[in-house]
């Protein structure tokens, strides 16, 4: 012991090392949603609500080399005047942590209802965006982002 300080034997950090291999490893693994958990917090925000495709542009790439930074565009079609625009448009993942990625809102004062962002991916799998309009029509779009580097620690 030196100043009061215990010095750490090797054997100790070998197995904190191991630790904090496993960690690394397994628990980004062990939490990720699936496409049961999307469509439970989908049901949770809309309950049993027909969805129509159609009207949402989805742009995200085909293949993501890094799931660090994954651009995604979100288009939908509406005049967006008083009475008829876009409310809101969730975009949820079915590989992540978290199922609901991003939520953007909208108003008519918005002009046109179109938002873009970067997410992180942690491995491949389906995007789906559900934009709720005034009416209380909803409208979906989905695509497949093919993660060759997860974003999330996978």
């Amino acid at each position: 012991m030196v100043s009061g300080i215990r010095s750490r034997s090797r054997r100790d950090t070998m197995k904190l090392a191991l630790a904090a291999g496993i960690a690394s490893v397994l628990a980004p693994r062990l939490a990720l949603a699936d496409a049961k958990q999307v469509e439970e917090e989908i049901k949770k925000l809309y309950g049993d609500k027909p969805q129509t495709a159609g009207k949402i542009k989805l742009d995200v790439p085909q293949i993501a080399e890094n799931g660090l930074v994954v651009p995604i565009s979100v288009d939908v079609e509406s005049p967006m005047s008083g009475t008829d625009y876009v409310k809101t448009v969730h975009v949820f993942g079915d590989g992540n942590p978290l199922p609901n990625v991003v939520t953007f809102r909208f108003t008519p004062e918005c002009g046109k209802a179109s938002a873009s962002t970067r997410m992180r991916l942690a491995q491949t799998q389906n995007i789906i965006a559900i934009a709720e309009m005034s009416d209380g029509k909803l409208f979906s779009a989905k695509a497949e982002v093919k993660v060759t580097i997860g974003g999330c620690g996978g």
